[in-house]
């Protein structure tokens, strides 16, 4: 006759929840575990005669059995501190917790997502502290990725009407300054904001091939390696897509001359070039960056009769003179040259320069070489073009054959236009944009996180926008991840100022350039972000706080 135990299920299939046991983590290894009862089941079960498995925690053993961690307690898996320190007792897990979560809240517990607070960088960079101010800083790198997280939904930013779509591309053409109130109530019937949002997101491309990612351009052979490109072998149809670029260039120029165009970008797959219209920047001429530079490419525009400087070099050894403290390699040789004629013309006003052997120019020359190329691709070798030697550049860069990769998947491409405005040749393109819903750990559980990626090449005037629309969308509380571009990095360099502009008439001579009134005032204010770029932000009830990242 079979004994009946309450509770017993002999094949095990299905155990009660008498069998379910709560177990505890492992004590420190001072302290002696005390035996452990047997279960009031197990108890009848052995009574009855019924082999069992020996219990884990047997009593006798003189110490607990390390517990296994319930692997969907933390989403980082990681114990908690106090478990993992020496000396303390750890947390009890119930499993009876554990086993009665429906299998649904299981899955989604195990598809949560953290979002990152902070975007990784490409670079070797160090971080600056943290800044607290109403506006971001001008930043005029270009961004390849925009994080933006909340606590409020992003929905209004999905799924445009047509009408929509169609009001914010005229906006955009017709460069209508849209103001939205500090906060929106209802973010999801407010065309007024998902139009400005499409008008943010428009930028001009030249030239425009659907099958190329054409923005970045450096270190981008990879990405473009085994795409079809028909010119890469056919000269006369190179020769046809250089002709029609230097058309689309030049228009940029004199767009960017008469101020109908704030500023523009071109960029090669060897270094990017920032043009700026006079007025931006603090500088009261156009002005053109390029970074970053090699020897080759700094002798080929002294030639051409390019008057340039290092900004980035005098800047640093005029501040390390001052200081006291010792130059660096590159930056003592650049100040060689001129410190050299200056001691020895103090040698010939002593009458002693016939004592003094003094090196040939051949010595020079190589000393001075090998700065120069050890300075290459640095962030120190960005170039200040100004004034009426960016029309001479605009020439050399037309007409220099090293613009163009001769071999590798760009063979024969000629280098990327972008713009904020439409200019001869331009094609419209999107930034692409999706919002997505996740939860994150919280103190007393999971709650609801919103984001908005956007991706593409960000340039500074769609950062502003976007930030403009979300401080009235989000309630003036968001948080953000920049992500740069990095040969773009050094754009933010203070250029010199010679005099200081006056804010209305500089205003009023940039009205038609197709920026938004603060979006202008931004940008007209002098850079002091120097080699940084900004890389976090976090805004709190409409107060800024920004985070930036400095090359090495």
């Amino acid at each position: 006759m079979a004994v009946t135990v309450p509770g017993y299920s002999p094949s095990f299939k299905r155990p009660p929840e008498t069998l379910r046991l709560r177990r505890k983590r492992a004590r420190s290894h001072r302290a002696t575990a005390s035996p452990t009862p047997e279960p009031a089941p197990r108890r009848a079960a052995l009574a009855a005669g019924l082999p069992l498995r020996p219990f884990p925690a047997a009593a006798g053993t003189g110490r607990a059995t390390p517990v296994r961690r319930n692997p969907f307690a933390r989403l980082d898996n990681r114990l908690p501190a106090a478990a993992e320190a020496p000396g303390e007792p750890g947390p009890v897990l119930d499993s009876n917790q554990e086993n009665d979560l429906p299998q649904e809240e299981k899955f989604l517990e195990t598809t949560i997502i953290e979002l990152s607070k902070t975007s990784p960088a490409s670079f070797s960079e160090t971080h600056t502290p943290s800044s607290e101010s109403a506006e971001l800083p001008v930043d005029w790198s270009i961004k390849t990725r925009l994080l933006f997280t909340s606590s409020q939904p992003f929905a209004w930013a999905d799924h445009l009407k047509a009408h929509e779509e169609a009001q914010g591309l005229v906006q955009h053409c017709r460069a209508t300054a849209v103001t939205l109130p500090q906060s929106i109530q209802d973010t999801r019937l407010s065309t007024e904001l998902r139009c400005a949002f499409q008008q943010s997101l428009i930028y001009w491309l030249h030239p425009a091939f659907p099958w190329l990612p054409l923005f970045p351009r450096i270190g981008a052979d990879r990405k473009m390696a085994g795409k079809t490109s028909p010119w890469s072998n056919d000269e006369s149809l190179q020769h046809i897509l250089m002709s029609d670029w230097s058309v689309s260039f030049t228009s940029l120029y004199n767009l960017l001359k008469t101020k109908l165009c704030p500023y523009f970008y071109v960029c090669t797959y060897q270094f990017t070039v920032l043009f700026r219209a006079a007025g931006f920047a603090g500088s009261d001429v156009i002005t053109a960056l390029i970074s970053p530079t090699t020897r080759g490419l700094r002798e080929a525009m002294k030639n051409e009769g390019i008057e340039f400087s290092l900004p980035l070099i005098k800047e640093n050894a005029h501040k390390k003179k001052a200081s006291g403290t010792s130059l660096g390699h590159g930056e003592e040789q650049a100040i060689s040259d001129e410190d050299e004629e200056e001691s020895f013309s103090w040698l010939q006003e002593m009458g002693v320069q016939d004592k003094i052997k003094k090196p040939d120019m051949h010595s020079v020359k190589l000393r001075k070489e090998k700065h120069e190329v050890h300075m290459d691709h640095r962030p120190e070798s960005v170039v200040l073009v100004k004034g009426t030697n960016t029309f001479t550049l605009l020439n050399f860069l037309i007409s220099c054959k090293s613009l163009v990769a001769t071999s590798g998947p760009q063979a024969g491409l000629p280098p990327t236009l972008l713009s904020p405005v439409a200019f001869r040749g331009a094609t419209m393109q999107m930034l692409k944009a999706r919002s997505v819903n996740v939860k994150t750990q919280a103190l007393s559980g999971y709650k609801d996180q919103f984001s908005l990626e956007i991706t593409g090449p960000v340039m500074p005037h769609s950062l502003h926008s976007v930030t403009m629309l979300l401080r009235s969308s989000q309630g003036g509380s968001f948080s953000a991840g920049l992500y740069t571009h990095e040969p773009t990095a050094v754009f933010n360099i203070c250029p010199p100022v010679e005099k200081v502009l006056d804010k209305e008439t500089v205003h009023k001579e940039l009205a038609s350039c197709g920026l938004h009134p603060k979006t202008l005032d931004q940008l007209s204010q002098v850079p002091f972000l120097g080699k940084s770029s900004l890389q976090h932000m976090e805004m709190s009830d409409y107060v800024c706080n920004w985070r930036s990242s400095t090359l090495k």
